[in-house]
């Protein structure tokens, strides 16, 4: 059977090209918008997967790293307990940076520690960069983000932050956020900026001495109703949630996914049935020479595996390609070898339905059409 219905694909391959191409273009399409979406989660979550804390610490109802209010800094001592190694300030918030045309844009505001242990972010910058950022009102921020601030070199340049006068001493990438471009400095000078008291901080990070203690940690903190503690997994997982389900971009996002599935799956089946109806004098003289009809099915159904392997094996090099074209545009795709699986299956599940609903042309085969 898989012989004879390549045979059929070869010698038809004028009426199947564009079924193949249609596969094609539904696995491009699938594949691309889901290594987007994970690529802007990926941006969203990244002030959290960043640090080396084990456990985070905020106000109640903790849903997302972008949602902040400011928290007592002396929560720090609810956290002496045996399994805890130690507790940071981590200050988060989105003050306005003024260009020099006088347009504002959003920043992310980051404040931690500057050591070289750190568990903010800080610890990914070198000695030397840390140094710099000892000193009172001076920033680090994204290299990418370099146009959108209105900057040009970026190194050496001041800026006004929040209201306050801040010197850029450093450039760092991976760094490129969506609501607004990342600013990393020093815990006192991202208090200065976000204007918090200095008995305040936005989270807390917490460090066990065995990761694997962090849950119990976070059970004997339940008490504490005016509290949220989550883990760093946990915290990272729901805020990529929230930006996908309550914020506009995300539901487009995911819409926009939704619809090349479906758009997909409408142009493969219709594409496979016009195959499939314009091949009935065909299939009229197998069923006059005795074959069932239940063997024309399963060759139709045969046909559209092979019509979806052959779609994904073209799909896959663009996909790929598209990768490096994305990450050089400032919008990463991420392409997870389980998501790039997901993507095939689900370009093979798509080809299979729509052979099954090309089956509906089998229903007009009849010996009589040889006659006409």
């Amino acid at each position: 059977m898989m012989s004879y219905t390549l045979a059929i694909l070869w010698h038809g391959r004028q009426r199947f090209v564009p079924a193949v191409l249609a596969v094609a273009f539904s696995a491009l399409l699938v594949a691309v918008q889901c290594g987007l979406m994970l690529g802007a989660l990926s941006i969203v979550s990244l002030p959290i997967d960043q640090t080396r804390a084990d456990i985070w610490v905020g106000g109640p109802g903790l849903s997302s790293v972008d949602v902040t209010r400011p928290i007592p800094e002396n929560w720090r001592a609810r956290f002496n307990m045996p399994e805890v190694e130690r507790t940071e300030l981590f200050l988060r918030g989105m003050p306005l940076w003024q260009k020099p045309d006088g347009s504002a844009e959003s920043c992310i505001v980051i404040g931690s520690r500057l050591d070289g242990n750190a568990l903010g972010a800080m610890g990914k910058l070198g000695p030397e960069l840390r140094a710099r950022l000892a000193e009172p009102g001076t920033v680090v921020v994204a290299e990418e983000d370099l146009p959108r601030l209105g900057l040009r070199r970026g190194v050496g340049e001041t800026g006004e932050l929040g209201g306050q006068r801040v010197r850029v001493v450093g450039l760092v990438r991976g760094y490129r956020g969506i609501s607004g471009a990342y600013v990393l400095c020093s815990i006192d000078t991202a208090r200065q900026l976000l204007r918090l008291p200095a008995d305040q901080t936005t989270f807390l990070l917490v460090r066990c001495k065995d990761p694997a203690d962090a849950p119990r940690v976070i059970d004997r903190l339940a008490k504490y109703r005016e509290m949220a503690a989550l883990t760093t997994g946990q915290f990272s997982f729901r805020s990529r949630c929230h930006w996908l389900f309550r914020t506009g971009a995300g539901v487009a996002l995911g819409l926009a996914v939704a619809l090349g599935l479906l758009v997909g799956a409408v142009v493969t089946s219709q594409t496979l049935y016009a195959a499939v109806a314009s091949c009935l004098r065909e299939y009229a003289v197998l069923q006059a020479m005795g074959i069932p009809r239940w063997r024309m099915a399963a060759g139709v159904m045969t046909q559209s595996l092979w019509i979806g392997v052959i779609g994904v094996g073209l799909a896959l090099p663009i996909v790929y390609g598209f990768a490096p074209i994305g990450a050089a545009l400032g919008a990463p795709v991420l392409l997870p070898a389980w998501m790039v699986c997901g993507a095939v299956l689900l370009t093979l599940a798509t080809a299979l339905a729509s052979g099954l609903a090309a089956l509906r042309a089998l229903r007009l085969v009849e010996p009589a059409v040889l006659l006409r």
